[in-house]
């Protein structure tokens, strides 16, 4: 297999990075990250999310932030919308992007958005629907590709089941994401080629956890089969609420430097991208957690 020469990330620490903090992060903080993103050369960062304030506290400014933003033309903001409300209110704020979130797990949809899998699909339908019309790009996120905290591993065959309902209501492209971070890179290609039953190398990415230290080798275990589109979080954002003490999204500092050691183009410039890790670190009171992040600020301090 050849690996690609070039890679878009996408960083979703502003959202799923920072939803899961338990201090309110003011909405400047959020603005600034997602600028210092884009001057460090990100093209697709992941904003917001507009769902109910009474879930998630910590995104209730969605709207204050995606206002607050000083777009840069070449650059996608996608947010995240779980359903007709979400969506009215995410249009107002223009995104080029929408996402919607479903499970290759029962249980993990039982338990995340309260309804079966079928049941996830037929609530997005309409939102796919609505966006597309509106001319707003539409992406899925599949959870629990490869493990689910409540039903151990994940067959293939549900990846594939999933990719499938989201093709035929229209969801463009799609995440696979090992949401606690059990996968290992056989178990990873195996759900890429799921999906790639459905969808094509250009409209699949990888997203995935930490949780085991295994984020970066499956990374490498999708590059092998031409992935190209990867969702990452700067500083290693956002814990994982199923694994005690365990990190959660791998950091984009730690993605862009095995790429730029493969010699795979990014167009982000590393250093500015730990500057903006170090910011929100800072802003949280808190190291990056990002082990190249962490090693290559030690020797700045040379």
């Amino acid at each position: 297999m050849k690996t690609p020469s070039r890679v878009k990330l996408i960083d979703v620490g502003p959202r799923d990075g920072l939803q899961n903090e338990k201090q309110q992060v003011p909405a400047a903080v959020k603005i600034e990250l997602v600028h210092r993103l884009q001057q460090a050369g990100l093209a697709e960062i992941e904003v917001t999310s507009f769902v109910s304030p009474k879930w998630v506290p910590q995104m209730a400014d969605n709207a204050e932030v995606m206002a607050g933003l000083q777009r840069q033309s070449g650059v996608r903001y996608s947010v995240l919308t779980p359903n007709m409300q979400g969506f009215e209110a995410a249009l107002k704020t223009r995104p080029d992007e929408i996402v919607v979130f479903g499970a290759a797990s029962e249980a993990f949809s039982q338990k995340n958005i309260n309804c079966s899998i079928a049941e996830s699909i037929e609530r997005f339908r309409p939102v796919v629907q609505a966006a597309r019309d509106a001319g707003v790009g539409v992406r899925g996120a599949i959870s629990c590709t490869v493990g689910c905290p409540y039903e151990g591993e994940i067959a293939p065959e549900r990846v594939e089941l999933v990719a499938r309902l989201m093709r035929e209501i229209g969801v463009q492209r799609v995440d696979i994401a090992d949401t606690i971070g059990v996968g290992t890179p056989l178990k990873v290609q195996r759900a890429f080629d799921a999906a790639l039953k459905h969808y094509d190398l250009d409209s699949v990415s990888g997203h995935f956890h930490d949780t085991y230290g295994m984020a970066l080798a499956n990374t490498l275990a999708a590059l092998e089969l031409g992935v190209w589109n990867f969702q990452s979080s700067v500083a290693g954002l956002g814990g994982c609420p199923y694994a005690k003490g365990a990190t959660g999204n791998v950091a984009t500092e730690d993605v862009v430097y095995l790429l730029h050691g493969m010699g795979i183009e990014t167009g982000i410039d590393l250093d500015l991208l730990i500057d903006a890790g170090k910011f929100i670190s800072d802003a949280l009171g808190r190291k990056p957690h990002s082990r190249a992040a962490n090693a290559l600020l030690t020797k700045r301090l040379g």
